[in-house]
C-alpha cells in the first residue's frame, strides 16, 4: 500500500515505515505530524484518486530530526562586464518517518469536534448573559439650550456714487474710511474729506471739490431724489 502525499509544497510517494527528507517542517524534533493532502491512495491493486485530495485519507508521520542538505554553489558570470558573483546555499530539511497510512475517518473526527465546538461556545455564550449585570439607566439628556439670538447685522452700506463728483475710487476710499453711508458722508467736514481724498489717493486727487457732497448725501439720506436731482443739475461736475 502507498500514497501521494503533498508535503510543505512537494509531492511524495509514500508507504508505511519509509524515511524520507522534506522541507524544514515547523514543529519540534519527537513531534507527530499528520498531512491530510492525500493525492492517491493504492491498496491492493485499488487506486483511489482524489479531486483534488481524497477526504477521509491522511499520512501520520513522526518527525526524527532536522539538518541541513549538501551545499550547492551557485555561479554567476556576465562576459566583458566584470561581473562575477558566487553564492553558496544550504537547504534546511526535515527528516521524517511514515508510522500510518489512514484511507478514511480522518475528517469525520475533525468534523466532530468542529460540531462540539459550536455547542461549548453557545453554553459559554448562555451563561455569560445570566451572569451579566442588569444594564444601568442611561442617564438623561441634558436640556437644550435656548437658541442664540440672531446678531444684529451692520447697516448696508449706501452707493456713494449717486453723490455727483464721487467716482468708484473715490467711493472706495471713503468706504475704507469708514464713510461708507449719506449719513455718515452728511455729517462730514469737507476739508477733512480733501485732506484724506490727498492722503489715500494722492496729490492728483487735490483736484476734487467735496463742497456739496455733504449737502447731496443729507438729501439722499433723507430720501430727497427730487431735490437732489434739481440740484446736481445745478452742479458742474459736483461743483457750484
Amino acid at each position: 500500500m502507498f500514497a501521494i502525499v503533498e508535503i510543505a509544497g512537494q509531492q511524495f510517494k509514500v508507504s508505511k515505515d519509509q524515511r524520507l527528507y522534506v522541507h524544514r517542517l515547523p514543529q519540534d524534533e519527537g513531534a507527530e505530524v499528520v498531512f491530510d493532502k492525500v493525492l492517491l491512495l493504492a491498496d491492493d491493486g485499488k487506486i483511489n484518486v482524489g479531486a483534488p485530495a481524497i477526504q477521509g485519507a491522511a499520512v501520520k508521520a513522526k518527525i526524527l530530526r532536522h539538518l541541513k542538505g549538501d551545499k550547492v554553489i551557485v555561479f554567476k558570470k556576465k562576459r566583458r562586464k566584470g561581473y562575477r558573483v558566487k553564492r553558496g546555499h544550504r537547504q534546511l530539511l526535515s527528516q521524517i518517518q511514515v508510522e500510518d497510512i489512514l484511507t478514511k475517518g480522518f475528517k469525520a473526527a475533525k468534523a466532530e469536534t468542529k460540531k462540539a465546538e459550536p455547542k461549548k461556545a453557545a453554553a459559554k455564550k448562555a451563561e455569560s448573559k445570566k451572569a451579566a449585570p442588569a444594564k444601568a439607566e442611561k442617564p438623561k439628556a441634558a436640556p437644550k439650550k435656548a437658541a442664540a439670538k440672531p446678531k444684529t447685522q451692520k447697516a448696508k452700506a449706501d452707493d456713494l456714487k449717486k453723490i455727483e463728483g464721487i467716482g468708484p475710487k473715490i467711493a472706495q476710499i471713503l468706504a475704507d474710511a469708514g464713510i461708507d453711508t449719506f449719513a455718515k458722508l452728511a455729517k462730514a467736514n469737507p476739508d477733512d474729506i480733501r485732506q484724506l481724498l490727498v492722503e489715500k489717493g494722492g496729490k492728483r486727487y487735490a483736484m476734487h471739490n467735496p463742497d456739496t457732497w455733504p449737502k447731496q448725501a443729507q438729501l439722499a439720506a433723507e430720501g430727497k431724489w427730487d431735490e437732489l436731482k434739481a440740484l446736481q443739475d445745478q452742479l458742474n461736475g459736483g461743483r457750484e
